[in-house]
């Protein structure tokens, strides 16, 4: 079955000049292996569309059952020269966490 991502995680977001920083951090650990399936940089590139015009990178954190993304090129080149309203990326988690994923039914309680 298709659910949001916030079914599974919670998300915090920031910025390191024009690269945001995206952390999804699985709500339990046996989500961890769920989100390193559908969850991949491919699909977060496609998710976000054209708003990131560079790479997409994902970093996974088994230890703490999360996974890290960096959005290259994805603030308008930073937060003292971006015109967007969101210099910081900080709303971005909260984007991310509206992806929907598929998951086993039975996986959720």
């Amino acid at each position: 079955m298709k659910v949001q991502l916030l079914k599974l995680a919670h998300a915090r977001s920031g910025d390191k000049s024009d690269t945001a920083n995206i952390g999804v951090i699985a709500l339990k650990q046996e989500y961890y292996e769920v989100l390193c399936r559908e969850v991949t940089a491919e699909r977060v590139k496609t998710f976000f569309g054209e708003m990131v015009k560079g790479e997409v990178e994902r970093f996974e954190m088994p230890n703490i059952g999360a996974l890290n993304f960096l959005l290259h090129n994805a603030l308008g080149g930073g937060g003292t020269l971006t015109l967007k309203h969101d210099a910081q990326g900080k709303t971005l988690s909260t984007a991310i966490l509206r992806m929907e994923i598929d998951v086993d039914e039975n996986l959720l309680d």
